[in-house]
């Protein structure tokens, strides 16, 4: 490694190597001789954190002593993938660790695999979150990101015989976890359930028990900026872990039984919520999270007061609520100013309202939280008192702005009736001074669609911020080799901290040389993956067939079924001869997904995919034609090997369903074509790279509500195209289910019955758009030409950039020091 992407440390390779050594003999306990590439792991981990703390220290000294405002980003998920490469790269690091490891003995590569990938996240929603707070940090602007200590974090996947989504535990923390600070003397009470009194003319809550919150923190180095911020996840631990007198009686398991009680909240990420206990666990979750993060941004920002003047909160932090989640901080906050520090409620609700903001992620109905009061109130009564008065105040002002009972009606935080609900985006929306979406199409549909009412009143809060990537982690890191051409092309690295910079690269799209070292890159990237996928997986992957990738959550929305629809369409038109031999284009398709344990057609979508690969490559008249693959337990690793190989990237969500989606900008960035339709952020990346540049297909949001309005019926569209019957017409006669016709006879029902997502109707739009893309993968530098132009066009898409946009139009604050 030659390329230097930040400032240099002054230390060399030399010295990083005796730090290393050092770290091994006084924390790991072993020579360089004894140790594992575990122990090196650990020591080189321990060794950059040192780099760091100074930094570290001095940010969070400037940060209180300083006016500018601090930002604090409150999420469920914080998808961070490993630390150490990153940690590296925004230490200055990385050619001495490279350098120090092989002095030491080491493989490189073997002690980069030791790290385990944190189970802190599962999708879109918690790898912003970190993209976010990296983005934060590189800019200089002080803040904290917000969370849990996930002990489990969702699952890891695996896959059984039949090819069905097996889900085990992940226990991430079974090895040593360096980069986690644990810090007990700045832990924070949470209290739950009991009652609400009247002392004294206060109202006074008696919780009936509380858990007590760990804080752990991590660092988050910023690139070049000389910034460290913290990522602080809360544990949850018992107050009494141990009854020993229930202990001595023999009763053992009561004896712990306090600590697995508190322990639970923080031991996986998203609980299954179908039974009355796995709600009440997920809003415990909630709960504990933001309360534990509001008492201790008070800690911070007024060290040593007992009686601060939380009137000026909102100018020492704001809070960014990432997604319904941490809604439950508003009702909180208000508490804890009335209740802990005396203040009347119009002042309480003026500090609230101004130190809170809201991100929608998405625009399905289901989606956004809706709590029972009933539930709230046996958790937390204080808090459903205080929403209920939220609400009187809201429906009263509603009352001074429009004359439309009805629409007051719909917009009530808290439902009438015998059994009320709370709906915690009216919650976000009506409690902060900002509502937005993640692209521009999402927020117009979150304005036209599924918040109108709040829109048509509240026209002001809402606003939009495309979401973004970080260029460190998904260009640099992941892929050094477009990241050293990219360099090479610009004359400079420091497109890594101004992606705008890409624009550059669009005249040497002209260039047939430059072009053809991108497609080395490409293919070099694809050999590398091909490798990576027999060592971890066993799979064969052919590098020199076209890579078609499709990553992401399994839903019904995201269509992946239109995707394996297709995929078996071409299969039976290799089978049958119908295409010969020389009009077959190679391709390897790639999934990878978790389905949510609870959901049953995702699962099944799941299954069907992999036995699709296993019927297809197992089949000799296939063989070099067509494959189907799907790594089990997807993560940032395994996206950090493939998005740099994919020719082909599906993102073929049904118009006016997605939010936004990450995994279009990091594909476009790193060199994919996409296919897609008009939806979320696919919309902005078209018009960006160039709709010439860009594969489209399928319905419109209009055409999609049109025919919804129609009425539609999955089944003409399944009668009127022969190559769509014969693919469902497979699935239905057991051809993936060894003869088995009722194992996806709930799949084929839907589709030929409901098809909500309309799957069907989009599906012969999808199979001639594929025909366009073959005719241009033949034209191999013209295809490349066009991928590097999506790389020169998606500067945009950069974390970065979304933060600017963050700091502008909703935070109002900056760098330290501006």
């Amino acid at each position: 490694m030659t390329e230097h992407t930040a400032p240099m440390s002054p230390t060399t390779p030399g010295e990083f190597a005796d730090e290393i050594r050092k770290e091994l003999k006084y924390t790991q306990g072993v020579t360089a001789e004894q140790a594992t590439p575990a122990d090196v792991y650990v020591a080189t981990a321990t060794a950059v954190r040192k780099h760091l703390v100074d930094s570290w220290a001095s940010t969070q000294h400037d940060m209180v002593a300083g006016s500018t405002k601090a930002v604090g980003y409150f999420s469920a998920e914080f998808l961070m993938g490993k630390q150490l490469l990153n940690a590296l790269l925004n230490a200055g690091l990385s050619d001495q660790f490279y350098d120090a490891v092989k002095e030491l003995g080491f493989d490189v590569q073997d002690v980069i695999d030791s790290e385990y990938e944190p189970g802190l996240g599962n999708g879109g929603l918690g790898r912003l979150a970190a993209c976010y707070i990296d983005s934060l940090a590189s800019k200089g602007v002080p803040a904290f990101g917000y969370g849990i200590q996930y002990r489990y974090g969702i699952f890891k996947q695996e896959f059984d015989e039949q090819g069905a989504q097996v889900e085990r535990p992940d226990y991430w923390l079974a090895n040593e976890e360096p980069w986690g600070h644990i810090d007990y003397n700045r832990s924070q009470r949470v209290n739950y359930g009991g009652s609400v009194v009247e002392e004294n003319g206060k109202k006074v809550w008696k919780p009936a028990w509380s858990v007590r919150a760990v804080p752990v923190d991590y660092m988050v180095p910023g690139y070049a900026s000389g910034r460290v911020n913290t990522l602080r996840l809360w544990s949850a631990k018992s107050y009494d872990e141990f009854d020993l007198l229930a202990f001595n009686k023999s009763e053992y398991v009561d004896a712990v039984k306090p600590q697995v009680a508190a322990e639970n909240i923080s031991k996986i990420l998203y609980p299954e919520d179908s039974t009355p206990q796995g709600k009440a666990l997920r809003l415990e979750q909630q709960y504990f999270f933001v309360a534990a993060s509001i008492q201790d941004a008070i800690r911070v920002f007024y060290p040593g007061e007992e009686n601060p003047d939380l009137t000026t909160f909102p100018s020492k932090i704001c809070f960014q609520l990432n997604d319904t989640h941490p809604v439950i901080g508003i009702p909180e906050l208000m508490r804890v100013l009335i209740d802990e520090y005396g203040y009347d409620w119009d002042t309480a609700w003026s500090i609230t309202n101004k130190s809170f903001n809201y991100t929608c992620h998405t625009l399905l109905p289901e989606a956004l939280e809706v709590w029972s009061a009933k539930l709230i109130g046996e958790l937390l009564p204080r808090h459903l008192e205080i929403i209920n008065k939220i609400n009187e105040q809201f429906v009263a002002e509603l009352g001074t702005k429009t004359n439309d009972s009805a629409k007051i009606d719909r917009m009530r935080i808290v439902t009438d009736g015998e059994d009320p609900q709370v709906h915690m985006a009216y919650l976000a929306t009506y409690g902060g001074l900002h509502v937005n979406g993640v692209a521009a199409l999402h927020s117009q549909l979150l304005k036209d669609v599924t918040l109108r009412d709040f829109s048509d009143v509240y026209g002001d809060k809402f606003t939009n911020v495309t979401n973004g990537v970080t260029p460190r982690r998904f260009i640099r890191i992941a892929n050094p080799r477009l990241s050293a051409l990219i360099t090479e092309g610009l004359g400079t690295d420091r497109w890594l901290s101004d992606l705008d910079m890409l624009e550059g690269l669009v005249p040497l799209a002209k260039d047939d040389e430059f072009v053809k070292k991108f497609a080395a890159v490409k293919q070099a990237n694809k050999v590398a993956f091909s490798n990576y996928a027999k060592r971890e997986y066993d799979f064969d992957i052919d590098p020199n067939t076209m890579v078609n990738s499709m990553i992401k959550r399994l839903h019904e929305y995201k269509r992946q079924s239109l995707k394996i629809l297709s995929v078996i369409s071409q299969y039976a038109d290799i089978k049958s001869g119908k295409v010969s031999a020389d009009d077959i284009l190679p391709r390897t398709v790639v999934f990878g997904a978790k389905a949510a344990p609870g959901y049953k057609m995702a699962k099944l979508t799941i299954q069907l995919i992999n036995n699709v690969a296993r019927v297809v490559n197992n089949d000799p008249d296939v063989k070099g034609k067509l494959a189907v693959y799907y790594p089990w337990n997807y993560n940032i690793r395994l996206a950090q090997h493939l998005i740099p190989a994919t020719d082909l990237d599906e993102q073929i969500s049904q118009a006016g369903k997605e939010a936004s989606g990450t995994g279009n900008m990091k594909f476009a960035l790193n060199g994919a074509m996409t296919v897609g339709t008009l939806d979320g952020a696919n919309v902005e990346i078209r018009e960006r790279v160039g709709a010439e540049n860009f594969f489209l297909f399928g319905m419109t949001v209009d055409e999609v509500e049109a025919l919804y309005a129609k009425g539609y019926e999955p089944k003409s569209y399944y009668e009127a195209d022969p190559r769509l019957k014969q693919a469902v017409d497979m699935v239905a006669d057991g051809t993936f289910s060894e003869g088995d016709k009722g194992l996806y006879e709930p799949l084929v029902t839907d589709w030929l019955n409901k098809d909500y997502f309309m799957t069907l109707a989009d599906f012969s739009a999808y199979m001639d758009i594929q025909g366009e893309i073959e005719t241009l993968y033949r034209e191999p530098l013209e295809w490349s030409r066009k991928a590097l132009l999506n790389v020169a066009n998606s500067g945009f898409f950069s974390s970065d950039r979304a933060i600017d946009d963050y700091l502008r139009d909703i935070w109002e604050t900056g760098p330290l020091g501006e």
